[in-house]
C-alpha cells in the first residue's frame, strides 16, 4: 500500500487506472455531488531505483518523468543535519523538515523551480475538477513552503461557483511531546487532529465513561473547531503507524460503527470516514489482478461490499 506514498513522477496513470478514466470519474462524481480530494504526496518522491506504474525510470535523486535532479532536494543541498541523510531525531524540526523521511528523498522547496512542478501538478488536478487536497506528511515540510504551494487556481467553475477555492487538509501528526505542533499550519487549511481517535478508543475499547466526553474537542485541548478534521482511524494508524495508539478500526465492528456514529453525531472537528482493504500484514497492498492492477470493489444486495472483494468499504457500514 506504501506504494501509494512514494511517487516517482506527476502522471496519472497507476495501478489504479490512467488520465482518461481519472477524469471520468471525478466528472461522474462531481455531476451527482460527489467531490474529490486528492492525497497529494508533495514532500517527498520515491526512495530506491526502478520503474513505476506509468513506466517512468528513477533512481535516487533522479526522476527524469518531471524532470527533477539532485540540486531539487534538502540532502544532496546540504540542508539535511544527519550523516544517514534521514530523521533521526523528532526533536530536532531542522532534521523533521529537512531530512528524507524513512529514505525518502525530500524535496528542498525553497526552489521556486520545485515549487513550480508541484503547483503545475496540483493545478493540473484543480482545473481536471477535483475539490480539494488531503496533504501528506505536511509535518515534514515549513509552514512558509506550504503556504507557496497552497496558492492554487479557482476551482473548475463546471462544477463549482466562481471564486471557489481548493480544500486544503494537511497531515499534521500531533500527539504532544514535539517541537511542531499542528496549530503551526491552521492557518493553511484545516489540519489532522490525531488525538480526537486515540482518545475515542478509550471510551469505546478501554472502558472510558462517556459522561468524561461531554466537552470533547476544544476542552480536551484539541484544535478550534473550525480548524481541526477529525477520525476513528486512517489508513496509517490501522497498521500501527502514524502515531499508533489505542485505535478502534474495522476489525472491531461493533465498537466501530458506536465510534463513527458518536463522531458523526458530536459538534466538532470536519469529519472524515475511512474505506479500507482487508489485509493481513501491515505491507499488505489493495486487492489486485495477476498484473498488479487494482481491483474494483464488489456488491451485495443489501450495497455492502462483498467480502470476498477484498474491500472492507466501512463508509458503507
Amino acid at each position: 500500500w506504501w506504494e501509494r506514498y512514494q511517487p516517482v513522477g506527476y502522471s496519472l496513470t497507476s495501478r489504479s487506472g490512467n488520465d482518461g478514466q481519472f477524469r471520468d470519474m471525478v466528472k461522474r462524481c462531481n455531476d451527482v455531488g460527489v467531490r474529490i480530494y486528492v492525497d497529494a504526496v508533495i514532500n517527498h518522491m520515491a526512495a530506491g531505483s526502478g520503474t513505476g506504474s506509468a513506466g517512468s525510470g528513477f533512481s535516487d535523486y533522479n526522476f527524469p518523468a518531471v524532470p527533477f535532479g539532485s540540486t531539487d532536494f534538502n540532502v544532496p543541498n546540504g540542508k539535511c543535519n544527519t550523516a544517514s541523510g534521514n530523521i533521526e531525531n523528532y526533536g530536532d524540526a531542522n532534521q523533521v523538515r529537512n531530512c528524507n523521511l524513512l529514505g525518502l528523498n525530500d524535496f528542498d522547496l525553497s526552489k521556486d523551480y520545485v515549487r513550480g512542478k508541484i503547483k503545475d501538478y496540483m493545478n493540473y488536478l484543480v482545473d481536471i475538477g477535483v475539490a480539494g487536497f488531503r496533504v501528506d506528511a505536511a509535518k515534514h515540510m515549513w509552514p512558509g513552503d506550504c503556504g507557496v504551494l497552497y496558492a492554487l487556481n479557482n476551482l473548475n467553475t463546471d462544477f463549482f461557483p466562481a471564486g471557489s477555492r481548493p480544500f486544503i487538509f494537511q497531515e499534521v501528526i500531533d500527539q504532544g511531546g514535539e517541537p511542531i505542533t499542528a496549530g503551526e499550519y491552521v492557518g493553511l487549511g484545516r489540519v489532522t487532529e490525531f488525538k480526537y481517535g486515540l482518545e475515542l478508543g478509550k471510551a469505546f475499547r478501554s472502558g472510558n465513561k462517556l459522561a468524561y466526553y461531554s466537552n470533547f474537542g476544544e476542552g480536551w485541548g484539541f484544535m478550534a473547531d473550525g480548524n481541526a478534521v477529525v477520525f476513528v482511524d486512517n489508513h496509517d494508524n490501522q497498521r500501527g503507524h502514524g502515531g499508533g495508539g489505542n485505535i478502534i478500526t474495522h476489525e472491531d465492528p461493533s465498537s466501530y460503527k458506536k465510534a463513527n456514529a458518536y463522531m458523526l453525531a458530536w459538534p466538532y472537528g470536519f469529519t472524515r470516514l475511512m474505506s479500507s482493504f482487508y489485509f493481513h500484514g501491515g505491507d499488505d497492498g489493495p486487492p489486485s489482478d495477476g498484473n498488479g492492477n487494482t481491483k474494483s470493489p464488489t456488491f451485495g444486495s443489501d450495497g455492502a461490499c462483498d467480502f470476498s472483494s477484498g474491500w472492507v468499504c466501512e463508509h458503507r457500514w
